[in-house]
């Protein structure tokens, strides 16, 4: 009777040790070592059903050393007696193995069996493996031993199947966790570009987060132009000849990532890359990760990672989908700051054309005529000679003064050496007493900033804008009174020109006043332009960034 307690409890603490771990092999490992202790058997085998239940996919053992099992070679697959237990799982006690008719005997230096217990593990009612004992001390199974094992298989059942739960809700939460840390990452990376659209300051971002996402030694960036990949930036340990390398698109390994917009991993460099390759390569790197750039079914180019700052240096899945998720982002960052810095460059080359159409102008209508005039003067002077000729000398005299003196202004407008040297309120007073001179208005100017602390271009906004609103309000308003305002506001720099000129329709056309001109140049610095008037006047505001000189 206490005999049978004893076992009873150790049975139950083997049974509360399987379900207490959660580490699978540890489980099948503990459970070999508890069925030979329980029955006393000298070996002990566990075989794992494939997914089919048809065959063995696993064998593992107890009580054979390595050497035995390299004698034996092949593990057996569930043929013979191991295949009765697969297809008719019940317990199997048998006195000599060797004698059941099922029995294909033992391969060349496998140990001596005779006596043999099956017991089938069954988890939620399916057959998961085999738990297999053999050469039981002191004579035969009994059913004693078969009660117990069969108890042990349902405790080992019960574990097994926590730990394969276990271990898919690790592997689960890993994968979460990487797609929430992918997903963090190229949040963070996407907010960062897609809040800037300088293109220098874009591709600067891209190989720098790059690297960081997938802790890159290096990493280069190719963009495509002309049929080549030409290195747009690079970040890390890369040498100055990889920052200017320009790549054949055929022939080589980023040109294929290019072309087939699929990522590759490259486990050894020097065997994978081809000749033109090589320039990207960085000095000892062994592995790589190319992936390319597509914004709207369009390649861009190639982002080239090299070598993980980890003991392993190879790129990994996880690595692959960050760099790819990664390369979307940026490949739109990239493509965005293109279409802005051509827009720029369209509104630069449009504005400047407006320019060059004004001054034109001016130079036709009234350096040309005045010059024209001119000569017709002298040629009636040299036809009359004596009195009429002296008199048209000095009358010409007096006119070529104020052509210099017209052309002095057109300079002056041009590009005023008073904004350079002597600063945006002198340069704004100058353009005052011009506009008194020419136009006869009286102008307030009031500049209630430091114009010597801002960006030389915003200082050359803020000039062209008023001399734009100068110009329309002597020349097509007719006004008599200008009061320009120049102060820092809540939203950043306010430019405000006013008169009291006659204004005109703000719905009709109004290229011809400049104002799609003023309104580009105050776009260009990041600002806005609004335009108000009526029979009583006209106001200019523009709001310009109120950036610091650097």
């Amino acid at each position: 009777m206490a005999q049978n307690a004893d076992a009873a409890a150790r049975l139950l603490e083997a049974g509360r040790s399987l379900v207490a771990e959660l580490d699978l092999e540890v489980v099948l490992e503990r459970l070999l070592e508890t069925a030979r202790e329980l029955t006393g058997a000298r070996y002990a085998a566990i075989g794992v059903l494939d997914e089919e239940r048809r065959a063995l996919e696993r064998f593992l053992t107890s009580g054979i050393d390595a050497a035995t099992h390299a004698t034996i070679g092949d593990l057996p697959r569930g043929r013979g007696i191991l295949g009765v237990l697969i297809e008719d799982p019940r317990p199997l006690v048998l006195a000599d193995v060797g004698a059941h008719p099922r029995s294909y005997g033992f391969p060349h230096g496998h140990p001596p069996m005779t006596t043999f217990l099956g017991v089938p593990l069954m988890i939620r009612g399916e057959a998961w493996g085999n738990l297999y004992l053999t050469e039981k001390a002191g004579g035969e199974f009994g059913p004693a031993d078969v009660e117990a094992i069969t108890v042990l298989a349902d405790w080992a059942a019960i574990a097994i199947d926590h730990a394969h739960l276990y271990r898919r809700s690790v592997e689960r939460s890993k994968e979460l966790e990487r797609a929430v840390e992918g997903l963090e990452a190229t949040t963070t990376i996407s907010r960062a570009l897609g809040a800037e659209t300088e293109l220098g300051r874009v591709l600067e971002l891209v190989v720098k987060r790059g690297r960081a996402l997938v802790r890159a030694r290096a990493v280069v960036l190719l963009l495509e132009e002309g049929g080549r990949l030409v290195a747009a930036d690079g970040a890390g340990q890369i040498g100055d000849a990889a920052r200017s390398v320009s790549l054949p698109v055929a022939g080589t390994v980023a040109g294929a990532v290019l072309e087939s917009g699929r990522p590759e991993r490259i486990g050894d460099v020097a065997a994978r890359f081809a000749a033109a390759d090589e320039a990207i390569g960085i000095p000892g790197a062994e592995t790589a990760l190319l992936v390319p750039l597509r914004s709207r079914g369009r390649s861009l180019g190639v982002l080239c990672a090299f070598d993980r700052m980890d003991e392993e240096p190879g790129f990994g899945d996880r690595e692959e989908e960050l760099l790819l998720l990664f390369a979307q982002s940026a490949a739109t960052a990239v493509a965005t700051a293109r279409s802005v810095e051509a827009q720029r460059l369209r509104h630069s080359l449009r504005s400047a054309e407006q320019e060059r159409t004004r001054w034109a102008r001016e130079l036709h209508d009234e350096t040309l005529q005045g010059l024209a005039a001119l000569r017709v003067l002298l040629q009636s002077g040299l036809k009359l000679g004596g009195d009429a000729l002296e008199e048209a000398a000095r009358t010409a005299a007096e006119q070529v003064t104020t052509e210099i003196v017209g052309l002095r202004a057109l300079i002056t407008e041009l590009r005023p050496a008073a904004l350079d040297q002597l600063g945006l309120t002198a340069a704004l007073d100058g353009l005052a007493q011009r506009s008194r001179e020419v136009d006869g208005l009286d102008v307030d100017v009031r500049v209630e900033v430091d114009g010597d602390a801002l960006d030389p271009d915003l200082r050359t906004a803020v000039y062209r804008l008023v001399q734009e609103a100068l110009t329309n309000a002597g020349r097509h308003a007719r006004a008599q009174r200008v009061v320009v305002r120049i102060t820092r506001g809540r939203d950043g720099l306010e430019v405000v020109v006013a008169d009291d000129g006659r204004g005109f329709d703000a719905a009709a056309p109004t290229e011809g006043f400049g104002l799609a001109g003023m309104r580009e140049r105050a776009a260009l610095m990041g600002g806005t332009l609004e335009l108000g008037t009526s029979a009583a006047g006209t106001t200019v505001r523009a709001v310009l960034p109120d950036l610091p000189r650097p």
